[in-house]
């Protein structure tokens, strides 16, 4: 059969079960292979005979989405550029301005966002991103879009890449950006440019404090260490902060000694190991990261 037809076994099978309709060729000549009559009253139509309706159907559809027509991209972009080139480039009220934003005064919740910023996220020409695991992060991801939008008066978007298991908060402001840089975020490579805490936040030890919080709450740990001595388990407490940047890992080091704890510093780590710094950690400089808290109390 599917070489008198000249087609897949699927193409066969979705032919019986009446998925699609079967060219009348191949029915005549499986009619004659089999030495079976085709019926007397059965019905052809045009090839392309649905096209009419289903694009009918699919226009609806897109009135109803986004309640006017798709237009070709290419094309008005080419009319845009058309018409920018002769008219609207000499319009003054056509001209786009950047959109303002709240300033903030420096404070304990500016410090802290610098520190979400510093930890999982980064700065380009127009944009902040902050970029958070889609599901263990999930509670903490309305935290930093609330602050952002107490801070700056702008609502945050947030984007899910599954491919990457994130959600990208994301603000699309070139005031945002100016903002932040003159309080001392780096725009680009953050690593590269081997980025510290601002000397503000470092001078103030409650904006440290709630800075430090903000970098251990994105790129920070908290877990259990287990270990046996004489066949006995013993479990407790640790947390660790990771960077790449010396200067910025020094630092944190420097206000977590200044706050009563005992920080050790390896290549990339910032650790607390004592079961009564951990304890302290939570005590004095605490968490809003439920996943930190949850796996502290756990």
């Amino acid at each position: 059969m599917i070489e008198i037809c000249d087609c897949s076994a699927r193409t066969l099978r979705d032919w019986k079960r009446e998925k699609f309709p079967m060219p009348l060729a191949c029915a005549t000549s499986l009619g004659k292979q089999a030495k079976v009559p085709l019926p007397r009253n059965f019905l052809t139509r045009e090839r392309y005979a649905h096209t009419k309706k289903a694009g009918l159907q699919g226009a609806q559809a897109v009135m109803k989405k986004y309640g006017r027509m798709q237009v070709d991209e290419t094309k008005r972009k080419q009319r845009w550029h058309a018409w920018w080139q002769q008219e609207g480039r000499f319009n003054k009220h056509t001209i786009a301005t950047a959109r303002a934003i709240h300033t903030p005064d420096n404070g304990e919740m500016l410090a802290e966002f610098i520190g979400i910023v510093m930890g999982d996220g980064g700065i380009s020409d127009y944009q902040v991103t902050i970029s958070l695991h889609h599901v263990t992060d999930l509670p903490y991801i309305g935290f930093v879009t609330r602050l952002i939008r107490k801070l700056f008066k702008v609502r945050a978007s947030v984007y899910h890449h599954e491919s990457r298991s994130v959600k990208d908060i994301v603000v699309s402001r070139k005031a945002l950006v100016d903002f932040l840089h003159s309080r001392g975020l780096p725009i680009g490579n953050k690593v590269r440019q081997q980025f510290d805490i601002p000397e503000w936040i470092k001078k103030n030890p409650k904006y440290a404090r709630a800075c430090v919080r903000g970098l251990v709450d994105t790129d920070g740990s908290v877990f259990t260490h287990s270990y046996r001595v004489k066949g006995k388990r013993y479990n407790y407490k640790k947390l660790s902060f990771c960077s790449r940047s010396r200067p910025l890992q020094l630092s944190v080091a420097k206000i977590l000694a200044d706050s009563g704890l005992h920080p050790r510093v390896t290549l990339y780590d910032v650790w607390l190991d004592r079961k009564t710094d951990v304890k302290r950690y939570f005590e004095v400089i605490g968490s809003h990261n439920p996943k930190h808290l949850k796996r502290y109390r756990n």
